[in-house]
């Protein structure tokens, strides 16, 4: 395939729909990624895909963090940074040992077991109290960092977690929103210098996803205010589980 792509009529519509879900997902709808991913990185290729899909992700990173800039809970966000920079060099260094598919076995394994975890203390629960104990972020955040990084995948990740923390559907979305931000502009550096993967035809070709993202944006924050509290957490839970199935498909 000739660089910077040349698609198909059904790849256009699947690359414009991934702007769509990324920009639903920024606004809340975590795990609507991890179901467009697999596509994308079919049509563009694993390693490309992870630099192309970034430009987007940051695009819309900022779109949410601006729009939740005061409904972010920034003591988990603090708790889990150092264990996701860990991730990202865990997952830099087993890059080369660990094929793609084992990558996604084991993803979608730590993500059954986390949406066990967190169905139990939804529904089953005596207290309902969040884990607060270290190793739990110290999990979630590795776990994330090597997800984001080999494959764009840590949304359920993070979703698993925020879950947990109880947290109401607008500071779900803000948190998510800010730890999202600073981590894939963290990315940045990864792909241009050690991986090589993105240029100048890179993030063209990316931005033109910005006004799909926009419109993902937007309807995202709308929905986001007509849905009511249960309801979103339980919507949150089934995308996360879809994301977890296509994992291991």
């Amino acid at each position: 395939m000739v660089f910077p792509y040349e698609l198909l009529p059904w790849q256009w519509i699947v690359w414009i729909c991934s702007g769509l879900f990324i920009g639903l997902t920024k606004a809340g709808f975590s795990g609507l990624n991890a179901v467009i991913i697999p596509l994308i990185a079919v049509i563009f290729g694993a390693r490309e895909s992870t630099a192309l899909i970034l430009i987007p992700l940051c695009f819309a990173d900022i779109l949410a963090a601006a729009y939740y800039r005061n409904n972010a809970e920034w003591k988990y966000i603090i708790k889990l940074i150092p264990w996701t920079l860990l991730g990202f060099a865990l997952a830099i260094y087993i890059d080369q040992m660990v094929s793609a598919q084992t990558f996604r076995y084991l993803m979608g394994g730590s993500l059954l077991a986390g949406l066990l975890v967190m169905f139990w203390n939804e529904y089953y629960g005596k207290n309902k109290q969040p884990p607060e104990k270290l190793w739990f972020a110290a999990l979630f955040g590795v776990a994330g960092g090597f997800a984001t990084v080999v494959g764009n995948v840590a949304g359920p990740i993070m979703a698993v977690f925020l879950l947990s923390m109880g947290l109401p559907k607008k500071s779900y979305a803000g948190t998510a929103a800010w730890f999202f931000l600073i981590v894939n502009y963290a990315k940045l550096p990864i792909q241009v210098f050690v991986w090589k993967n993105m240029n100048t035809d890179t993030l063209l070709f990316g931005l033109t996803l910005v006004p799909a993202v926009v419109m993902g944006v937007v309807l995202g924050i709308f929905l986001i205010k007509k849905i009511p509290e249960p309801v979103y957490r339980k919507l949150i839970m089934v995308l996360t589980l879809i994301s977890t199935i296509m994992l291991f498909t």
